[in-house]
């Protein structure tokens, strides 16, 4: 297992992974994250502190991931429904949103209207309306109407939502609308009623519109800032139109009375689950990315900062007496630009004998 984390954080963070592999052995040895970038140079290949933070960054992030695999896998089998395909799926993978796509079918669920309609005896009426391959719905829905079932309408409506929830649980599905949301999603805001005044700061932001994957991150945190606040309504939507019909060629199997009801299914799935389920995924990602690129523009900044003559236009020299057995100093001109690095064997002071003490004359 950990050969695969190294292979993975090597290829992620394009590092070599005999350097990958080295640090973490230095940092399962409880090594922290300064010193292993100050004074394990010649171990790590001279990693800095950026690298080797990223670098257990996504160690954190596997290890958690490895867990999480745990728990499916033990929550599958003790359904009794792990099969020797579905395990190979999930141990090979180490991709979290493929992984909990694979375990959505098979988690535990809080009351849905499925569950109502699976409680009602309505899951074998939605197979066959899925099969799409009966020509006489109306006399099969008779034997369903019994009990809490009042009347053919109520068997149908509880049908189509079991058949919504398949959809939804649907691998194929879920990747079809995540890809169109890549590909077309737009965020949108829209200012509160009666927020106008208190949130004046996002006046740009009142009836705003943008494709996101062209959104840059600072109106993608302001447009978050302004959601928090409780000023803005924001919403990130796909083309719905195209996506429906992508959704209907894959489930829709002809033009009769059943498909009509799976047709119906299908738009009911997408609009009450799978695009409220994708939206949370990509504004979740979103603001990860946002983050990330303040993050960086913040750094860069206070780079250009620190790197600034300290001085004015003097010429500097650097010591770092920490540096054992040698003396580290650089030297940087009157205009900031970095000169030259260079190691100097220490001087050790020399030491006096110590004078007698003056006696007083006896």
């Amino acid at each position: 297992m950990t050969n695969v984390f190294h292979t993975l954080i090597a290829r992620f963070l394009q590092i070599p992974e005999g350097q990958v592999e080295r640090t973490i052995g230095l940092l399962n040895e409880g090594a922290t994250i300064p010193f292993i970038s100050r004074y394990r140079k010649e171990v790590t290949g001279g990693l800095d502190e950026v690298q080797i933070g990223a670098i257990k960054d996504q160690l954190d992030k596997l290890t958690e991931l490895r867990k999480r695999k745990e728990t499916i896998l033990a929550t599958i089998e003790e359904q009794g429904k792990l099969t020797p395909e579905l395990r190979k799926r999930i141990e090979e993978s180490w991709d979290s949103t493929e992984i909990e796509d694979l375990y959505l079918p098979y988690k535990p669920k809080r009351v849905t209207k499925a569950e109502i309609a699976r409680r009602k005896g309505l899951e074998p009426l939605a197979k066959i309306v899925m099969m799409q391959n009966e020509n006489n719905l109306s006399a099969r829905i008779k034997s369903f109407i019994k009990g809490e079932v009042k009347n053919a309408e109520e068997a149908l409506q509880g049908a189509r939502d079991i058949i919504a929830e398949w959809i939804n649980e649907n691998e194929s599905a879920r990747n079809t609308v995540r890809n169109s949301f890549a590909h077309t999603a737009l965020i949108t805001s829209k200012v509160i009623k009666g927020k106008e005044e208190e949130g004046a700061k996002y006046r740009d932001y009142f009836d705003f519109s943008e494709p996101l994957n062209r959104a840059s991150s600072h109106r993608l945190l302001a447009l978050r800032r302004g959601e928090a606040e409780g000023i803005l309504r924001v919403s990130i939507s796909p083309d719905a139109e195209s996506c429906l019909d992508r959704l209907n060629r894959h489930f829709v199997k002809g033009r009769g009375e059943v498909s009509e009801q799976v047709a119906t299914a299908v738009d009911d799935s997408f609009k009450r689950l799978l695009k409220p389920s994708i939206e949370t995924e990509f504004s979740n990602q979103s603001k990860a990315k946002a983050d990330e690129e303040a993050i960086r523009v913040f750094a860069e900044n206070l780079r250009q900062l620190l790197l600034a003559p300290p001085l004015g236009q003097k010429r500097v020299l650097g010591v770092d007496p920490d540096t054992v057995p040698d003396v580290s100093w650089s030297v940087w001109t009157h205009r900031g630009i970095y000169c030259i690095t260079r190691r100097s064997s220490r001087i050790r002071p020399r030491t006096r004998k110590a004078k007698p003490p003056l006696r007083s004359p006896s």
